[in-house]
């Protein structure tokens, strides 16, 4: 298959409107909302908009013209799978965020495959996609990356991302926020405690668990080897752990996990097996999907700012598309420790969405 090429849609002289939000002070999907006459904005802020556009004298696409030959005004979501909730939830803000910016979203998932996600990439060239946001980057594999790269299509890492190629990227401080997981479980006084992650390729998963054990060394306590455990990151992938863990002589007195869906497989392995939770054993997840946060389940977590995360990526990646940079950024959104029951705590208040 031949290289595919792109050219640039600017033209000599043009304001873009990524040039007008970065005068604005507000991001490239504010500009767009605005311009397309779409909802979700205050109204000083468009009218702030609205003014610096005409002062640089900005004027957007027209909609009713003839298409730009450059532009499919279709991106690519990749995604390792739609089972766990953090990618429907992923999904649904950057549907969501590309609609009222007027693109379609081409979804696609990698069962954390490289070669699936390879086939994925040049899936999306023979599209002629214009841009990515990749959720599925492996740490150690960057086919897919320089497939996107040789046909000039842009690409925005969310949640996770490969050292090896440079690109935008959203996401929390996931060392910050397992360094404050472990340490929340440690003031219960555990000793014998185990971690669950998932893949170490997801640079996420590997961070959380490098944080995880480090910290819980810096407290006197050793995880060793046979309880620190990577699988898939689904609720299956939780119960093989727990079968594992809980099949032993010596089992944990908690698991401190690296995903929610991993610390749901934990539970539900428990409570098909007598094991009383947080009695028996403490268990904590890491993503704050809102059913597990919920009275049923009272889990102790971290939580993201999932919708916060897939709009602020859909965002970076339009004012990539609009004008292409030599630079890239980094945007490291906020997370929170919710203390639920799985831990030994008295539950707070259950978070508002």
């Amino acid at each position: 298959m031949g290289t595919a090429t792109r050219r640039s849609s600017r033209r000599p002289g043009t304001v873009s409107a990524a040039a007008v939000a970065r005068a604005a002070g507000v991001s490239p999907a504010a500009v767009s909302y605005v311009m397309n006459g779409k909802g979700g904005v205050a109204a000083a802020t468009r009218e702030h908009i609205l003014a610096v556009a005409d002062e640089l004298g900005f004027r957007p696409p027209d909609r009713g013209g003839p298409a730009d030959p450059n532009r499919t005004r279709v991106i690519g979501l990749v995604q390792p799978n739609i089972i766990n909730p953090t990618y429907p939830r992923f999904a649904q803000s950057i549907v969501s965020a590309a609609a009222e910016a007027g693109y379609e979203v081409f979804v696609a998932t990698t069962q954390d495959d490289p070669r699936t996600l390879a086939n994925v990439a040049r899936s999306l060239v023979q599209r002629n996609v214009d841009g990515v946001v990749l959720s599925a980057a492996l740490r150690e594999d960057a086919t897919a990356l320089r497939t996107l790269r040789a046909a000039r299509i842009p690409y925005v890492y969310l949640s996770r991302r490969s050292p090896y190629l440079e690109g935008d990227f959203v996401g929390i401080d996931d060392a910050a926020a397992a360094t404050s997981l472990m340490e929340h479980v440690l003031g219960h006084g555990h000793t014998e405690i185990a971690v669950v992650i998932g893949p170490r390729f997801s640079s996420a998963s590997l961070a959380r668990e490098q944080a995880f054990v480090a910290t819980a060394r810096a407290h006197g306590v050793d995880i060793s080897g046979d309880r620190k455990i990577s699988t898939e990151l689904s609720s299956d992938g939780g119960r093989r752990a727990a079968e594992r863990l809980f099949g032993r002589d010596d089992p944990p007195r908690a698991v401190v996990c690296g995903s929610d869906e991993l610390a749901i497989g934990i539970l539900e392995h428990a409570a098909e097996h007598g094991i009383r939770v947080p009695e028996d054993v403490a268990v904590t997840g890491h993503d704050g999907i809102p059913h597990s946060t919920s009275a049923l389940i009272g889990l102790t977590t971290v939580i993201q700012p999932l919708e916060q995360m897939g709009r602020e990526a859909f965002g970076m990646l339009l004012a990539r598309m609009e004008e292409p940079s030599a630079s890239y950024r980094s945007l490291v959104c906020a997370h929170r420790l919710h203390i639920g029951r799985t831990c030994g705590c008295a539950p707070t208040t259950a978070p508002r969405r």
